[in-house]
């Protein structure tokens, strides 16, 4: 509808809830009733109308956020110039929170729990399916609870990768740690074709909805062990070699120490689910029917995920690198032939190449060849330290303490006027080239969090 939000409804644009690659999630309140909602803004485009369109086609499932009403509104944010054509969302308030949240809130987070939690994944997941719609984006982050009750239901959001598959998804849409074998060759080959190195295909390379059932299996592996399958030890924003090779031939474990508890049940539907091979995956009918979602066992076992979630405190930072990575790696639906961008001339596509979004609503145009992305490769490198803090390291020991002393250099290189990242060295007995004493990575990784925020709040208010 095109009247004004504003008549129906308060919005608190201080109270964010969450934040993706279209911006902050908020909060509004309908006068009439006092309720609260949550408010998502996206600019208003064909590729928003779509992502609007597929989401309340599924919403009618109760595992699936619903939507409310949408507004077609004109809206000008502090930052910029004149007002803006965009869609304003209103949703149901999710209170519970995101999944990787409510496990780290609870210490005696089950392996019970954990099936529950996969079964109504999957119950929307087979909502989405049967229209015909592949969801494209399914990760922790994506899964809500309702409210904060013990026995609150999951439900599924953000639709913005979504799309009906015709037999014809090419785009590859993903976020890193979740993305199936099938995306990443399309990702290759789509590259390939682009700059020329191969020949582009009559009959492209193409993946179906099965992509979300890969993903269904790296979220249980996450849940039960509080890690994923596949990560790098060379940690990047980028997918490592070592990783994508890792995702391509399907190479992953089950570390004693995490899963020695876990039932052979729960190994056997990750095994199923993460198949390179799509026709030997699991259907979302095989996973309905896996006896780990329908077991009479207790199933009681406290899984190891809720207690790292809850001292690796850095599941925020992770995400927002997701969400960051999302944005770099949207490819435009349009089948056709495009130089390579490093070559072009025209005004509007050099843009592609410029970097530095901006985590609110705007975004921050900067010219790399100008030197405008420091601020971009600083807040990069920071990251890597966070990563190289929190994921499992395939070593221990000296290599590692070298490893984390490398990144640091790195991070205090682009940072060194951060004056909270100069104290925390100091605290941390860094003497410029390494730490002279050992380092309690969490609480690093804690601290450099925050000086993201601050660096990001800086950024933000010039």
């Amino acid at each position: 509808q095109e009247t004004s939000i504003l008549e129906e409804y308060n919005i608190n644009w201080t109270q964010k809830l969450g934040a993706g690659i279209s911006g902050p999630v908020r909060v509004c309140m309908k006068k009439s009733s006092q309720e609260r909602f949550a408010l998502k803004i996206l600019l208003d485009r064909p590729k928003a109308r779509n992502e609007v369109r597929l989401h309340m086609m599924c919403a009618t499932h109760p595992n699936i956020v619903q939507i409310i009403e949408v507004y077609a509104n004109s809206v000008q944010f502090p930052h910029e110039s004149s007002p803006r054509a965009r869609l304003l969302i209103v949703m149901e308030m999710m209170e519970g929170g995101e999944l990787f949240h409510r496990i780290s809130q609870h210490r005696h987070f089950t392996e019970k729990q954990a099936s529950q939690v996969t079964k109504q994944a999957t119950l929307a997941l087979q909502h989405c399916h049967s229209l015909n719609i592949a969801h494209r984006d399914l990760k922790p982050e994506n899964l809500l609870f309702k409210d904060n009750s013990l026995d609150a239901p999951v439900k599924l959001c953000d639709f913005g990768f979504a799309k009906v598959d015709q037999g014809d998804l090419m785009t590859p849409q993903f976020t890193p740690y979740y993305v199936a074998p099938q995306v990443l060759e399309a990702q290759r080959r789509h590259q390939k074709e682009k700059s020329g190195i191969i020949p582009t295909s009559p009959t492209p390379y193409t993946y179906n909805k099965s992509c979300d059932l890969w993903s269904l299996g790296v979220i249980i592996y996450v849940m039960l062990c509080g890690y994923p399958p596949f990560y790098s030890k060379h940690h990047s924003r980028t997918i490592p070699k070592d990783m994508r090779k890792k995702i391509m031939t399907g190479s992953f474990e089950f570390p004693e120490e995490e899963w020695s508890q876990i039932s052979e049940m729960a190994k056997d539907i990750v095994r199923k689910l993460l198949k390179v091979k799509p026709e030997e995956r699991l259907t979302i009918e095989g996973v309905l029917d896996h006896p780990w979602l329908n077991s009479t066992e207790a199933l009681d076992n406290i899984l190891p995920s809720a207690q790292l979630m809850m001292d690796k405190a850095m599941v925020a930072g992770i995400q927002q690198a997701h969400a960051e990575q999302l944005a770099n790696m949207r490819i435009q639906d349009l089948k056709v032939s495009l130089k390579p961008l490093h070559s072009v001339n025209n005004p509007i596509l050099r843009k592609r190449k410029l970097l530095g979004t901006k985590p609110k609503d705007g975004v921050y145009i900067h010219d790399p060849e100008n030197g405008g992305n420091d601020s971009n490769v600083a807040l990069e490198k920071l990251r890597d330290v966070i990563a190289q803090c929190i994921l499992p390291q395939a070593g221990k020991g000296e290599n590692e303490d070298e490893k984390l002393n490398e990144v640091m250099q790195e991070a205090w290189k682009y940072n060194r006027e951060c004056k909270l990242l100069r104290d925390t060295l100091q605290s941390f007995s860094w003497n410029g080239r390494g730490f002279t004493d050992k380092v309690d990575r969490l609480k690093l990784a804690e601290i450099v969090k925050q000086v993201i925020e601050e660096q990001t709040n800086s950024h933000d208010s010039q």
